[in-house]
């Protein structure tokens, strides 16, 4: 029997985000949703790095822009460590100026539209 959903053990999310409002927002937003999770934010190579190998994240939601480092860095590094961690690009730009989802990772969301966020997660994380 499997134990019951609130029992489970909480998805690990790297969020890669210089903002820790942003970071926050995101967070909430899961939570909100009813999402058990467990975050960690990273917002350099080396950070990135790191959570790869200690923290192990099972989802990797990443800023666009990035000071110093950018997405498709973070998402070869992602690739490169585990090809099977979902990749959510997340960017303040609007909708229509989004990046293509092919070149960014499994899925694209605008910031302003983190309302469909918890759904994206859960179709990401279901079992396969």
């Amino acid at each position: 029997m499997d134990p019951p959903a609130a029992a489970a053990a909480p998805w690990r999310v790297l969020l890669v985000e210089d903002s820790r409002d942003d970071a926050e927002l995101i967070e909430i937003s899961l939570r909100e949703a009813g999402l058990a999770l467990e975050c960690r934010q990273a917002w350099s190579m080396a950070m990135v790095q790191e959570a790869l190998r200690d923290f192990a994240p099972q989802l990797v939601l990443s800023d666009l822009n990035l000071p110093g480092f950018s997405a498709a860095e973070a998402l070869a590094l992602v690739r490169g460590h585990d090809p099977d961690v979902p990749f959510v690009l997340l960017s303040g730009l609007p909708a229509d100026a989004l990046p293509d989802a092919a070149s960014a990772g499994d899925a694209v969301l605008s910031k302003d539209a983190l309302d469909d966020l918890p759904d994206l997660v859960r179709g990401l994380l279901a079992p396969r």
